[in-house]
């Protein structure tokens, strides 16, 4: 009988695995909840143009990657590859940016999808985290969103991962870089597609991987040389800023990130124990993103943080996640005492007590076995008699101390041994 796989290049996320998941995903968003961030969920497809306009048609995101589609009514939507377009379009339809209180800050989470080769770190649907600060031109939200990835990465007990640093300039420095960086691509000996993307968007050759392309930029160009005042003096804020709250990063002058929409700050997040797929989230400044939607001008900065990435890098560390057991009282019923010993159970998870019990009729071993492996930190255990004289038995599954407990006085014990 044939049975049904996950689709190549995807992942199911299934208990134990998935709780540590869950934990990544709530390491990342508390440093932004604590800052001022509110939580947006966007759809998971959106109309092609938006993601064409904003990530950009050269890049290989747009070009080779999206999962595009028509649908019935002759629409044309995209399931979405990355966060911030999509964010960024849902801010400006509900005219958050309207309401005072500038910047609009929002983080999210959810599954994204690009078609790319499967690897180890690399899948065609996988999750982030992300952040955006959106309506704002501040050195200090560049930085502030640094630090708190940092923090989150740190909480989650991540010590080798490095940040690297870099400006691209604005509208008005870049054409000039662009012009010279041109020239130099010029030169060298590339393929037909490296040079059509040379000619769209020549930064994008810089963020070539393959090792042919890399050994021709000696000597290319670095946009540093060709900044402007204003973009010299913001980086060196966001510099000194950052170095203030003792966070450690690394200048990168070839880091230009996969997305046509950076401007000035722009920033990565690199684990050097996960192989060619090294960077575990990144992001920057994209001043001009919302003008190219169809928005006003609306400077904003942002990144995402994968957490498929992030917990190949804890395991890559051998960090093991503080994670309480999901279960602390496993209840066994005997005899007629099920209706009892349900209500118990039910008593237990409105006080707030993670409570489960044994189901499906199985005797007193088989039901002790799936107290152990519940995690629980104690079982409660009741039969007739026990029930007869008031009581349930309270076993420490740490200790195998086991002690009767009256009925109305469970509650209260456990809490108490809990605490």
């Amino acid at each position: 009988m044939a049975t049904f796989q996950a689709p190549k290049g995807t992942y199911d996320l299934i208990p134990p695995v998935s709780v540590k998941y869950l934990a990544v995903r709530e390491a990342i968003a508390a440093p932004l909840r604590n800052s001022g961030y509110g939580y947006i969920e966007t759809p998971g497809f959106e109309d092609v143009g938006l993601f064409a306009r904003g990530v950009g048609e050269s890049t290989d995101i747009v070009s080779k990657e999206m999962y595009a589609f028509e649908t019935k009514g002759g629409d044309q939507l995209a399931l979405r590859p990355e966060g911030t377009a999509s964010v960024l379009r849902a801010a400006l339809e509900a005219s958050l940016h309207k309401k005072g209180n500038l910047p609009v800050k929002l983080w999210y989470s959810g599954s994204y999808y690009r078609y790319e080769k499967p690897q180890a770190g690399r899948y065609r649907h996988f999750s982030q985290v992300g952040a955006e600060a959106i309506g704002a031109e501040d050195p200090a939200l560049d930085a502030e969103l640094i630090i708190l990835a940092d923090q989150a990465y740190r909480s989650l007990g991540l010590r080798n991962f490095r940040i690297l640093l870099n400006s691209l300039g604005d509208k008005e420095c870049r054409p000039v870089y662009r012009e010279a960086l041109q020239s130099f691509l010029r030169g060298l000996d590339l393929d037909e597609e490296t040079v059509r993307r040379a000619e769209i968007n020549p930064l994008r050759v810089l963020d070539d991987k393959r090792a042919d392309v890399q050994k021709q930029l000696v000597g290319v160009p670095v946009l540093r040389d060709y900044l402007c005042d204003a973009c010299k003096a913001y980086h060196e804020d966001v510099r000194a800023l950052v170095t203030a709250a003792g966070v450690a990063f690394e200048d990168d002058e070839k880091l230009v990130r996969g997305l046509d929409y950076y401007t000035r700050t722009t920033f990565e997040f690199v684990h050097d124990g996960l192989g060619s797929q090294s960077a575990v989230g990144g992001g920057g400044r994209y001043d001009g993103l919302s003008e190219m939607i169809g928005g006003p001008a609306l400077p904003s900065v942002g990144w995402a943080l994968g957490v498929d990435r992030t917990v190949l890098a804890l395991q890559a560390e051998g960090v093991e996640l503080d994670i309480p057991a999901s279960t602390s009282v496993f209840a066994v019923a005997l005899g007629e005492a099920k209706p009892t010993v349900f209500g118990l159970v039910t008593q237990l998870r409105k006080a707030g007590i993670a409570a489960d019990m044994s189901y499906g009729g199985k005797g007193l071993k088989g039901a002790m076995k799936d107290a152990n492996r519940s995690g629980a930190r104690f079982a409660v255990v009741a039969g007739d008699r026990d029930l007869a004289e008031g009581v349930v038995q309270l076993k420490d599954m740490e200790s195998g101390d086991q002690t009767a407990v009256p009925v109305g006085e469970l509650i209260d014990t456990v809490r108490a041994r809990l605490a």
